[in-house]
């Protein structure tokens, strides 16, 4: 059966797509199907009306000259997505459809109308265009944004969106970036992040960086900043990676600011440490405190403890001391005091606390902030200067009164004429007197000489026998001892003759003053590559062990079984620090009840 009319038609109504026909010049709507009345949003009234009377709307529109020229030239006409808009109960809507218009021809060839088939595109036209706004709404966020950004496709890295921050942040400008490879713009940073954002891509996880230190070209000058980024993948629709997303944000002030810090916090620590100073935290409402490593150390803690044990380590004689230290810091807002504390050991030192109290908005009390020093050496020290004070006021004082009494003596003698051959006695005891003076005198000025760096020397050549051998004569002279001499009589050093002569003078002294019982005194020089050691030795008690390390410190003088010697304590740091200036040096050897042996070196000299 051949198909009719009637077929055709129904098959132009059954299509879920407008088609419809409109013929002769005026464009009478002769076929309409039903999606094409619901696209016109009209009902088949329209049928057999001129296209232009039944769709009004149109005019001004293209489509009509479209159709008519199709009519006339016989050409088809095809669309891209093109707008329409239709009254829609009395509204126009916009739609978008793409347009197939085609002539139609009878049995003689002749075109009687133009048949036209449409596919609406509204809803893809739609999220196009809701996709175009998203690009456009977030290209002005990027822009817009404090912080730089950049997109960069991931097929081929190339940047899509670049801001004016993320420009300056590289010191670009944006012809030299947007469009084009970003390890192309920013080839400094490529030998390390271009692994980086290819693994972001491969595996679709973000990197983030923290104060990334980089080497940026900026302006031509390379420059070391610091940088927050991330690289973030941004994902299509489809769950694949089509662009990374960097946002980048400089921290250079910020880092270099708080290396400033910390630097200063170091420098801070290590003069605490130096200083090996003890620091402390004292909570004032919890009554808990936290101390420093070296807090802990000076109180004798392997580690911290509660406050009681602390406050219960000060010496009970000296407990009050803090208490009312503690009172006036409550007033003045500072602490300060000196007191003694008694270690787990049982061993006393002394301690020197300083603090700073902090006060909350009520001006209450609620925080004190201070360091602890060991001043056990410093009170000892302090303690020696006051003993020689003491010791030196009575070590001048009795060769004054002994000189005043002898002048007075000779005063009267002279002036009564009597017993004159008793007047050079008392002359040679004046003069033994001031000698002993003038010798406590010289010892004072060579500390201070020392002190202030004006010991000088004065070097000759002699031969180390014969000064032995002087140095010694009043010992002899004396009788009390026997001083026994080994050496090479012919070696010879360059040295300052009367400095040494001193040393060797305070040597034998302390073995005549500290070993009274001993009739020996060795004094023995050998000769080594390129130094002379000279030993005195004596045959006395000997020095105790713990008082050893001390001999060579200012103002110390060792007793022997409590008994207290005369003399400064400067004998035998005067003598070190003659031996250290010449380049040499100076000991002891000493066994409690065998005697001792002080030995120092010389520089056999040029």
């Amino acid at each position: 059966m051949e198909p009719t009319e009637s077929t055709f038609r129904d098959m132009v109504n059954l299509s879920p797509f407008p088609v419809y026909l409109c013929t002769g010049k005026d464009l009478v709507i002769t076929v309409a199907n039903n999606a094409t009345l619901k696209a016109w949003s009209r009902d088949a009234s329209v049928i057999g009306k001129p296209l232009a009377v039944a769709l009004p709307e149109l005019t001004g529109q293209p489509f009509l000259g479209y159709l008519l020229d199709v009519y006339h030239t016989g050409n088809p006409f095809h669309s891209d997505i093109s707008r329409v808009d239709i009254d829609v109960e009395g509204s126009l809507q916009t739609y978008y459809y793409k347009f197939n218009y085609l002539p139609m021809r009878n049995s003689a060839g002749e075109i009687y109308g133009v048949a036209a088939f449409n596919t609406e595109v509204t809803e893809l036209e739609r999220a196009k265009q809701e996709v175009e706004e998203s690009r456009m709404t977030l290209y002005n966020l990027v822009r817009q944004a404090p912080v730089g950004i950049c997109i960069i496709r991931s097929a081929d890295l190339v940047v899509d969106v670049v801001n004016e921050s993320y420009l300056e942040l590289v010191g670009k400008k944006r012809k030299q970036v947007e469009g084009k490879n970003i390890w192309d713009a920013i080839p400094e940073a490529k030998d390390f992040y271009a692994p980086v954002m290819d693994k972001v891509i491969s595996t679709g996880v973000p990197f983030i960086a923290e104060e990334a230190e980089l080497v940026l070209i900026r302006d031509g000058i390379a420059e070391n900043v610091f940088v927050d980024f991330v690289y973030e993948p941004v994902r299509h629709f489809d769950g694949t990676i089509n662009a990374i997303m960097v946002i980048a944000f400089e921290v250079t002030d910020k880092v270099l600011a708080r290396r400033s810090i910390e630097d200063i916090e170091e420098r801070n620590r290590l003069a605490i440490e130096a200083a090996e100073i003890g620091t402390f935290d004292f909570d004032m409402v919890k009554l808990t405190t936290v101390t420093s490593d070296r807090f802990n150390q000076i109180f004798g803690f392997d580690g911290p403890v509660p406050h009681r044990r602390l406050t219960d380590a000060i010496h009970p004689e000296d407990r009050s001391i803090r208490e009312r230290a503690h009172d006036d810091a409550l007033r003045s807002g500072y602490l300060y005091y000196e007191a003694r504390i008694v270690r787990p050991d049982e061993s006393v030192h002394w301690i020197r606390a300083q603090g700073k109290i902090y006060r909350d908005k009520d001006e209450k009390p609620v925080r004190m902030l201070g360091t602890i020093l060991d001043i056990t050496e410093f009170k000892r020290l302090q303690q020696q200067k006051d003993d020689f004070i003491s010791v030196a006021s009575h070590e001048l004082k009795t060769p004054m009164t002994s000189v005043k009494a002898s002048i007075q003596i000779l005063d009267k003698l002279i002036k009564s004429g009597t017993q004159p051959d008793k007047i050079s006695t008392f002359i040679d005891k004046a003069n033994s007197s001031l000698n002993k003076m003038q010798h406590l005198v010289e010892s004072l000025l060579n500390v201070s000489r020392i002190s202030a760096g004006q010991l000088e020397l004065s070097k000759s050549r002699f031969n180390v026998a014969e000064m032995v051998n002087e140095s010694c004569d009043y010992v002899r002279l004396a009788g009390d001892h026997q001083v026994i001499i080994k050496g090479d009589k012919e070696l010879e050093i360059v040295a300052d003759k009367q400095k040494i002569e001193q040393i060797l003078v305070n040597l034998v002294n302390n073995a005549v003053k500290y070993a009274p019982n001993s009739k020996d005194i060795i004094i023995e020089f050998t000769k080594r590559k390129t130094t002379v050691k000279i030993t005195v030795q004596d045959f006395g008690e000997g020095i105790p062990y713990d008082k050893i390390p001390h001999l060579f410190e200012r103002y110390y003088r060792v007793d022997s079984s409590g008994v207290q010697y005369s003399g400064l304590g400067l004998g035998l740091y005067i003598s070190a620090e003659i031996v250290e200036r010449h380049g040499g040096k100076i000991g002891v050897n000493s066994d409690t009840g065998r005697g001792s042996t002080f030995w120092f070196t010389l520089p056999l000299g040029d």
